[in-house]
């Protein structure tokens, strides 16, 4: 053999072998991403065309939940957050509207204390996907009922439907004790 031959034997050797590393790479991105944000990875991939770009998406926002200043709560502020929290539960009965609202501001101080940003509810949703993606649908589907709330357009029983969902989130928020789960 010649030594062009040998040159593109090897050439092609080390294209194959960078293809294939960057396969394997891709897809341990895509586990990585499946994993770590569960239901959202899916929940973006079915609502979105581009599937590098959603992965894109992820990937930011594990960067900038990385640069978060992320903390526990202390015991004591968690004792007067369960301690509201039950409150709110009690105003329920005669008043669901109010305290589904109630329910809404009291998971947003949590967020505020534990070190999220809370300017706007897309970035609450994007910021909490990182570390709480299996309890992320709830809050989406108790904001969504605030909301109809607010407009006097929600029944007894999805006010009691949100605060179920506010409550999956609340006590995750709650009582995670480390950065990142």
């Amino acid at each position: 053999m010649t030594t062009f031959i040998w040159v593109a034997v090897v050439v092609l050797a080390v294209v194959a072998i960078a293809a294939v590393g960057y396969v394997v790479l891709q897809q341990q991105r895509r586990s990585h991403l499946r994993e770590r944000f569960g239901p959202e990875y899916e929940r973006m991939m079915a609502e979105h065309d581009n599937k590098r770009e959603v992965e894109q998406e992820l990937i930011a926002r594990e960067q900038r939940h990385a640069d978060l200043d992320i903390r526990p709560l202390p015991e004591e502020s968690r004792e007067t957050y369960a301690s509201r929290w039950t409150e709110v539960q009690e105003r329920f009965v005669d008043s669901p509207g109010f305290a589904v609202t109630e329910a809404d501001q009291l998971v947003a101080a949590v967020m505020a204390e534990r070190g999220y940003p809370t300017e706007n509810f897309e970035q609450r949703l994007s910021d909490l996907s990182v570390g709480h993606a299996s309890t992320l649908d709830h809050y989406r589907k108790a904001h969504d009922i605030s909301g109809r709330a607010a407009r006097k357009a929600a029944s007894t029983e999805e006010l009691r439907q949100a605060m179920v969902h506010y409550r999956s989130l609340f006590e995750e928020l709650l009582h995670e004790t480390s950065r990142g789960r």
